[in-house]
């Protein structure tokens, strides 16, 4: 059973990350052609699906597979309450994005397409600080 769980806990991870990337992409599209209403229109559709089908269910699915995962290895060791609470992290991070598509939706976020390019980079350093902690267990 643990190795379909590991199996389980890659896809969802991989799902989620395609939200977490991708998602503000489509915050960069938005902010910078906010004065092309049938392009907004489209692209407030796409965030809405993306967000709530494909990043909600996949980040749950995360969750709840390491959680199971967590369990079966007893929450033994430092570098898994350091990967734990850079999930934590990006947790976070995946509801700040719901707070901006929030935002662009009722046609009030300030934030430019410049900040949505650099707050596109937080997922890529939290990927890279989880996946170390999980292969080279470093504590």
């Amino acid at each position: 059973m643990y190795n379909w769980m590991v199996w389980f806990h890659l896809l969802s991870l991989i799902s989620w990350f395609a939200v977490l990337f991708y998602l503000p992409r489509l915050f960069v599209y938005h902010a910078e052609n906010a004065q092309n209403t049938g392009f907004v229109e489209v692209v407030k559709v796409m965030e809405m699906k993306i967000y709530k089908y494909i990043g909600v269910p996949a980040m749950w699915a995360t969750v709840l597979s390491g959680s199971y995962l967590a369990f079966e290895l007893g929450f033994d060791g430092a570098w898994l309450h350091t990967k734990i609470f850079f999930v934590l992290v990006l947790m976070a991070y995946f509801y700040s994005l719901g707070h901006f598509r929030e935002k662009f939706l009722e046609d009030d976020c300030p934030k430019s397409g410049k900040f949505f390019r650099m707050y596109n980079e937080v997922p890529t350093l939290l990927l890279m600080v989880i996946v170390a902690m999980v292969i080279l267990k470093p504590f």
